[in-house]
């Protein structure tokens, strides 16, 4: 009886916070104006090497994610000059909350409430004018990791956790992690199958109209990864490797739904 009634409460917090959310996200999908999101660094390894490359860097570093939306966004007919600004906030040095690897229902919503809780604590706790979205950026070094777990991002919550390597080498595809996440929060799904990460036919696929299908030149943003064949992608390296299919713009409000 205590379970059901805690999970009942949690359902109800969760639905309260998750309307609101909802709302929100609507709003930003109109399209009307520029959505604004600040880029909370966090030094995920507290090594020396991932704290230098966190102080080197500037608003600059994520010009290219917003250029890409930009073009993007006019191939599929939005007129807004600008549909995201992106721009460094300051460095967050309390950890983001873990979402487990195996995390159940209960689990998921009560991280879920966490990740609110945390980025409202942020923003009080910020100077910055109140973003629209907010991207925690957790850093690794690249010498000690060669591989992070997945990122995550609430969707149409408006909080989107990119695991990001602190290395120029990787920085574009640190830009396509960082890319991936934010569409997440504006009620884009994945586009890949989660027990391979191979990209799923045709949403998944850059030119599913493409003979041969395989190798495609380009990854699907959501999909995440440059099919070769049947059983094989690779992670695009950059942004220029990937665009935004007709799903994912149908999802975030760049094309009607039909």
């Amino acid at each position: 009886m205590f379970r059901k009634l805690r999970i009942a409460i949690l359902l109800y917090i969760l639905a309260f916070a998750a309307v609101g959310n909802y709302l929100a996200a609507a709003r930003s999908t109109d399209w009307n104006n520029t959505l604004w999101i600040d880029v909370y660094p966090i030094n995920a390894d507290g090594s020396e090497r991932t704290q230098a490359y966190i102080d080197g860097l500037s608003d600059a570093d994520f010009a290219a994610i917003e250029d890409y939306f930009a073009r993007e966004a006019r191939r599929y007919g939005v007129t807004l000059e600008n549909p995201f600004r992106l721009e460094l906030a300051e460095q967050v040095e309390n950890p983001v909350p873990v979402l487990p690897s195996s995390a159940g229902f209960v689990d998921a919503v009560i991280w879920s409430l966490k990740m609110r809780w945390y980025g409202a604590k942020v923003k009080r706790e910020s100077d910055r004018p109140s973003p629209d979205i907010q991207l925690f950026a957790l850093y690794f070094d690249d010498t000690d990791v060669q591989v992070l777990d997945r990122s995550t991002a609430l969707e149409r919550g408006l909080i989107a956790v990119a695991k990001v390597f602190a290395s120029g080498v990787n920085a574009g595809s640190n830009q396509v992690v960082m890319a991936h996440e934010l569409l997440h929060t504006l009620g884009s799904t994945d586009k890949y199958a989660l027990g391979t990460n191979l990209p799923l036919y045709p949403h998944g696929f850059a030119d599913p109209a493409a003979e041969p299908r395989y190798p495609q030149a380009k990854a699907e943003l959501m999909a995440g990864r440059v099919p070769l064949d049947p059983q094989t992608a690779k992670t695009p390296h950059s942004l220029s490797e990937t665009l935004i299919g007709p799903m994912t713009a149908t999802e975030i409000g760049w094309l009607p739904v039909k």
